[in-house]
């Protein structure tokens, strides 16, 4: 399918690559915010890449949609699409109580034992897909099929922040005390918000996340040590 511009208010152009969820049209869309980021129009402010479609924010003191969506069209022409363009980012994560207050009801869901879970969980492949819903907030494909549970029927607050949770096909670690009705199945001492105004998050979209199981006394250690930091 060939992408399809939309204009935004009067300060961004949105890119898509297909109406649902698709692993090529997001590596189109890696691909692009790549050469964007290598190549900007004049005048843009920010590229925000998401599933199946990439948003190019811009100046409106300087330039306008349609020498915008003209730039992106002369990119989209040479664009060179590449299976794995990010980094391997490790999280460590601690699957011990109380800080996985949901892998026994997931375990019951998928008639797998909690090690099972835990080791599925371990074992599968996450890239970061995009960023939403709030500050570090990274989406993550790669749930194997096996512990693919849908979302509760009611969300659960004040979840600490940390919390590796997932639903269907993806996985999230929580970056704020917040409500969820993902099932919370771990937690981890891996800062994923950096304090750095030029680099904010762990994870850029495209990365890889390969988590590393650890036990309670060593996330206790771990987030006495970030605490410090």
């Amino acid at each position: 399918m060939e992408p399809w511009f939309k204009p935004v208010a009067d300060h961004a152009v949105l890119v898509c690559f297909s109406e649902t969820h698709d692993e090529a049209a997001h590596m189109q869309v890696l691909a692009l915010d790549k050469a964007i980021a290598a190549n900007p129009p004049v005048g843009m402010i920010e590229i925000v890449p998401a599933l199946v479609n990439l948003l190019v924010r811009f100046d409106v003191a300087v330039t306008e949609h349609v020498s915008v969506e003209a730039h992106l069209r002369e990119l989209l022409d040479h664009l060179k699409v590449e299976k794995n363009v990010g980094q391997v980012r490790h999280v460590q994560v601690c699957y011990d109580a109380p800080f996985a207050p949901d892998l026994q009801a997931v375990a019951e869901a998928t008639g797998l034992p909690p090690d099972a879970v835990i080791a599925a969980h371990l074992a599968g492949r996450y890239d970061v897909l995009m960023y939403g819903f709030s500050p570090g907030y990274a989406y993550l494909s790669g749930i194997p099929d096996e512990i693919q549970i849908p979302r509760k029927p009611t969300p659960v607050r004040d979840v600490p922040a940390g919390s590796v949770i997932i639903a269907g096909p993806q996985c999230l670690v929580t970056t704020l005390t917040m409500p969820t009705g993902w099932s919370i199945i771990g937690r981890s001492p891996t800062p994923i918000l950096t304090g750095d105004p030029a680099h904010p998050f762990l994870f850029d979209v495209g990365d890889r996340v390969v988590f590393e199981q650890i036990d309670r006394a060593e996330f206790e250690v771990l987030q006495k040590d970030v605490a410090h930091v």
